[in-house]
């Protein structure tokens, strides 16, 4: 999740849309069921069909990810997780039908030492977990990684998004992760959730503690309250431009159906951002040219399929991307030792963790990376991967020095 208020208008909408919009295997036979079933699930929208001149499909995004995931070393698996068609005794179902047509939650395994502690990678908002690329080689040294795409995201299914309340589509993320869960059998796990990831990996831990040992953030959204920047956002909505923002947010107008409109030059305006915000714009270590190439390819197909996940966003967040429920009203509430993780050049704030972390009764420590913003473990990944083993490190090996605070990191 990301919007970024304090620009001058010129750079706004720059950042507004493409920041919303980021993120060889072996495939199974029920993955490939899944993907001819959808294959022919273009996206649908408000744009004139004649503009959608490039296809995409569930097939697209899945050849896209593994062309991104062929720069990574370690052995992987793919798999699509089936998840029911809904919750049981839930009031929300996941598509628009009477009927009981399964989902499937788009799932990467990579392969780890034997007994090696369970670490799950939630994606943000306009993501899929193939953003994590940069970190699947060293984490899977010292953890068994498995990274999915939410529901409505990525290769996973993308029902019709039927929520209208917060309540409602927190239900949707939470509830279709935990059947993802109890399909997968996992258990006493590490949960790691960047931006919108982390709010809701932070309120699935709310909901369900007892699955999960150790909690971390990255760049959390929806932490702070509105309240912290209320006169701020008050004015900005006053203009011309303010106002012009808010009602195509209350619109629900998502950045992804900017992409998706401009047809043939939406792989275009998906390469101008990567290539400026991890590279001429990023203070850390920027992308390679194949890499750049790869992940644009990615986020296209990602961003340019069917509206579904995407369409959360208004029910969650205030404008000005602060949560209708921030995470700061339940700190005391919080079960599961957690640690925060921050981009020094960050623009969700590490200082609404600090205010959490006076009301919350578990162990907390709050990590700023150097050379690094939003997407820290793209832009720093050696300093993103030491902030998580620090982090994790009562279950790592007892062979791994990681007692002391690594050099370079900054303790907030």
């Amino acid at each position: 999740m990301s919007l970024r208020l304090p620009l001058r208008r010129s750079q706004r909408w720059f950042y507004l849309l493409p920041t919303m919009a980021n993120e060889a295997a072996s495939s199974t036979p029920t993955a490939t069921a899944t993907a001819t079933a959808t294959r022919s699930s273009t996206t649908r929208s408000l744009w004139p069909a004649v503009l959608r001149w490039i296809p995409t499909s569930t097939d697209h995004i899945i050849a896209a990810e593994k062309r991104l995931l062929s720069v990574i070393k370690t052995p992987y698996t793919q798999e699509q997780v089936n998840i029911g068609s809904s919750p049981p005794g839930s009031k929300v179902r996941w598509f628009r039908s009477t009927s009981d047509e399964p989902r499937f939650i788009n799932t990467v395994t990579f392969d780890s030492k034997e007994d090696a502690p369970t670490l799950v990678m939630v994606h943000g908002y306009g993501a899929s977990q193939g953003f994590f690329f940069r970190n699947f080689d060293a984490l899977a040294k010292h953890f068994r990684v498995i990274a999915i795409d939410q529901l409505g995201w990525g290769g996973s299914s993308r029902p019709d998004f039927t929520c209208k309340s917060t309540e409602e589509t927190e239900a949707w993320f939470i509830d279709s992760f935990e059947e993802w869960r109890k399909a997968k059998n996992l258990s006493n796990i590490i949960l790691l959730g960047h931006s919108f990831g982390g709010y809701i990996a932070a309120k699935y831990a709310l909901k369900h503690p007892e699955h999960i040992k150790h909690l971390i953030l990255v760049g959390c959204a929806g932490v702070a309250s509105e309240t912290d920047a209320l006169e701020r956002i008050t004015r900005f909505r006053a203009t011309w431009t303010g106002a012009l923002i808010n009602h195509l947010w209350e619109s629900n107008f998502t950045p992804q159906k900017v992409i998706r409109g401009f047809g043939p030059f939406g792989p275009d305006m998906v390469r101008k951002y990567t290539s400026a915000r991890f590279g001429a714009y990023s203070s850390g270590q920027v992308l390679t040219e194949d890499e750049s190439r790869l992940l644009t390819d990615y986020v296209y197909h990602t961003q340019a399929a069917k509206a579904s996940g995407e369409l959360c966003l208004k029910y969650i967040f205030a404008f000005g991307a602060f949560a209708r429920v921030p995470l700061l009203h339940s700190a005391s509430e919080w079960k599961v030792p957690t640690t925060f993780i921050y981009g020094y050049d960050d623009w969700m704030s590490y200082q609404g963790a600090q205010e959490a972390r006076k009301h919350m009764k578990v162990p907390c420590e709050i990590i700023r990376v150097p050379q690094g913003g939003h997407y820290s473990f793209i832009d720093n990944p050696t300093g993103f991967h030491a902030a998580v083993l620090y982090g994790c490190r009562k279950f790592l090996s007892p062979d791994l020095d990681n007692d002391s605070f690594p050099e370079g990191l900054i303790s907030a």
